[in-house]
């Protein structure tokens, strides 16, 4: 009797490691170029699965590919994971997202880092996706924002912004900003620029024609921050971005949310797909919670002291 018994519990000791192995998820992350606010929110997600027991290395294997800003290449990798058929993508941007809903008809997709899926035409409903594509959205609080520029800056009148045309988010915020901005007395100076090498250029027009700057969630212009920063230094004209991330980069302020947070929440998205809810049933998320960040030494480099009061309520403070 005892023979037997070690050997069922050698035999299900063999199955159980059969299914471990079995089990073992394959997961696609796709994300559109690698700058500090997406590589958070990748973080964040790998870190929430882990937490949840998907732990890459062990029963998680993680296919991960940066497309350079180089939104063919995004295409090119959609096309790589349709055909391995992995178990669930991780689409990070949007137009990581578009190119991944583009090439798969029937892998879950979950994206993150997109601001407005309804204009990407990711989901036609946010409550009710449908299909098999959910995620997270990083719509900035683009009033509050534009708020703090006004209590920090009174006397601006002309704000300048930079962003790529053919990303659909960016062209999203800045419709929503050409609506907003009278209402704080604000005359919107529009520079574009398709590709990060075009950053410095389209910065440069703003100097002597803006009294300050705001960097929208736009992957291509925040990744060629510094350039905009070069010329903010310069012409003593301070920058506020959409991420706060970018704070820490030199920025001088940002009134947002947590990407590496925002990575959370898609991480516990993922996992609820894979434990057998369906990606189309799954609400589109948002992020509620907002901060405020500043960075002293940015403020030095134009001249401008911080006022008391917005250290008091910011989060954090980079010298």
């Amino acid at each position: 009797m005892m023979r037997r018994r070690i050997l069922s519990a050698v035999l299900g000791s063999m199955m159980m490691a059969g299914v471990a192995q079995a089990d073992t998820i394959n997961l696609g992350i796709t994300q559109i170029v690698e700058h500090p606010a997406l590589d958070a929110s990748r973080q964040g997600a790998l870190d929430e699965l882990a937490e949840r027991g998907y732990v890459e290395g062990e029963n998680l294997d993680v296919d991960f590919q940066n497309a350079q800003g180089d939104t063919a290449i995004a295409a090119q990798i959609a096309r790589k994971f349709a055909g391995e058929r992995p178990d669930l993508v991780l689409a990070i941007s949007t137009p990581s997202a578009q190119a991944a809903a583009s090439a798969m008809q029937d892998t879950p997709i979950v994206f993150t880092a997109v601001t407005d899926p309804l204009i990407a035409k990711l989901v036609s409903n946010m409550e009710a996706p449908g299909g098999h594509i959910t995620g997270v959205v990083d719509a900035p609080p683009l009033e509050a924002q534009l708020q703090l520029i006004r209590d920090m800056f009174p006397e601006a009148e002309r704000l300048g912004v930079i962003y790529n045309p053919g990303e659909a988010n960016s062209v999203s915020q800045i419709e929503k900003l050409q609506a907003m901005t009278p209402g704080l007395g604000f005359d919107l100076v529009e520079v574009t620029a398709s590709r990060t090498s075009e950053v410095m250029g389209a910065a440069r027009s703003l100097a002597g024609r803006a009294d300050a700057i705001y960097v929208p969630v736009d992957n291509t212009v925040v990744s060629a921050l510094e350039s905009v920063l070069k010329v903010s230094y310069d012409a003593d004209i301070p920058v506020f971005t959409g991420d706060n991330s970018s704070v820490e980069r030199g920025a001088l302020a940002a009134l947002g949310f947590s990407y590496y947070d925002m990575g959370r929440q898609t991480g516990e998205m993922i996992a609820r797909i894979l434990e057998g809810e369906n990606a189309g049933d799954i609400p589109v998320g948002t992020v509620e919670k907002l901060e405020l960040i500043v960075n002293r030494g940015a403020a030095e480099q134009i001249g401008y002291e911080i006022p008391a009061e917005f250290e008091e309520q910011a989060v954090e403070i980079f010298d």
